[in-house]
């Protein structure tokens, strides 16, 4: 079986809909980071104190055909494709140890739902 890290950069206030976005796509845990971001942009101030914006990464591995179909859920409940709030990639694990064995027959069972 392959995996995948799905990685989700996302502004804080998505969050929350990510999370129930890809549960609801499939996914099971997920590690949550704390982040700040230095865009392109010019940052706001308002009398001399900066406002960069607070971000959160959502960590997930995922079986790598399951992590496709997450990836499309957020763009689209997240509508990531009409605003840049936030960016969605996988990247492929090519060595993996600590999976729970119950998560990988969850892994198992949806593929031969697929199938």
């Amino acid at each position: 079986m392959k995996f995948a890290a799905l990685v989700a950069i996302l502004a804080d206030d998505l969050e929350e809909k990510a999370i129930e976005s890809a549960k609801a796509a499939g996914a099971g845990g997920v590690t949550i980071l704390d982040a700040r971001g230095i865009g392109t942009r010019e940052k706001k101030s308002f009398f001399g104190i900066t406002y960069e914006g607070s971000q959160s990464v959502l960590l997930f591995v995922l079986e790598k055909k399951l992590s496709v179909t997450v990836l499309k859920r957020l763009t689209q409940d997240l509508e990531l494709d009409k605003h840049s709030k936030g960016v969605v990639f996988t990247l492929p694990l090519e060595h993996i140890a600590g999976i729970d064995v119950a998560q990988i027959e969850h892994f198992e069972t949806q593929l031969k739902d697929k199938i």
